[in-house]
């Protein structure tokens, strides 16, 4: 079992820079794919990125079309952190940021195929 907290949220302009974290603690990363999803006010939680290691290398990362080129995830495999780096935020970024993490391998883009969750991180972006 992992357990994940999220941290580096805040409030931001539009066209500024976050970078949030995801400490994770329990199990060593590189077994999980690792998922960042955000939920808005009065909207579902939707997919932003995902990524897979195999034998230290990243074996896939995935993006939503809403945030590629902008968004970027990696990690830190001594600190056991997976970050997320966001880049040129719009307000339609404004959401709870959350970091999820799943055993098995694969391209998963649903809530539901992860199995552990950090608790959020809430991401302000001002017009």
């Amino acid at each position: 079992q992992v357990q994940l907290v999220e941290s580096g949220g805040g409030l931001v302009q539009a066209g500024g820079s976050l970078r949030l974290s995801c400490a994770a603690s329990g199990r060593t990363l590189s077994s999980y794919t690792m998922g960042w999803f955000r939920q808005a006010p009065g909207k579902e939680r939707e997919f932003v990125t995902a990524i897979r290691w195999s034998g230290g290398r990243t074996l896939y990362a995935d993006y939503a079309d809403s945030v590629k080129g902008r968004f970027t995830i990696s990690r830190d495999n001594a600190k056991n952190t997976v970050y997320l780096q966001m880049n040129n935020l719009k307000p339609e970024d404004t959401a709870v940021y959350y970091c999820a993490a799943v055993a098995t391998s694969g391209r998963f883009y649903s809530p539901g195929s992860y199995d552990y969750w950090g608790q959020g991180t809430q991401v302000t972006v001002s017009s």
